[in-house]
């Protein structure tokens, strides 16, 4: 394993097309959506562990009050563990992907951080 690797410990799910969690593409990779967490398949020396990833904060997906407005939140929705949307690292944070965008709960509405890459 590589000093490099943020590991997620103790992983006994194998990932991979149609391993049943959302995949999203990520800086040329595809990582997989697992319990809050993005987990890319690294092999080294023939055993395969997963990384965690985060998605970066860059031009594309941006942090700060940028406010959405839509059907989910108009009805008084409010994103947080077991709202019903998947939630992904972002940044410092996590958001939540709604029609594949990324969420962030913030005061009486939600910002929209940007495009999530759904595959």
């Amino acid at each position: 394993m590589s000093d490099t690797c943020k590991t997620h410990p103790d992983h006994d799910h194998q990932h991979g097309p149609g391993c049943g969690h959302q995949a999203i593409g990520h800086e040329g990779h595809v990582d997989y959506l697992h319990d809050g967490h993005l987990h890319h398949p690294h092999a080294v020396g023939g055993a395969t562990h997963y990384d965690e990833h985060t998605l970066a904060v860059d031009d594309t997906h941006r942090e700060g009050c940028h406010d959405t407005t839509d059907a989910c939140h108009s009805q008084g929705h409010l994103h947080g563990p077991g709202c019903g949307h998947e939630p992904v690292p972002h940044g410092d944070h996590i958001d939540y992907i709604v029609g594949g965008r990324l969420h962030h709960p913030h005061g009486d509405h939600c910002d929209d951080h940007g495009p999530v890459d759904l595959i």
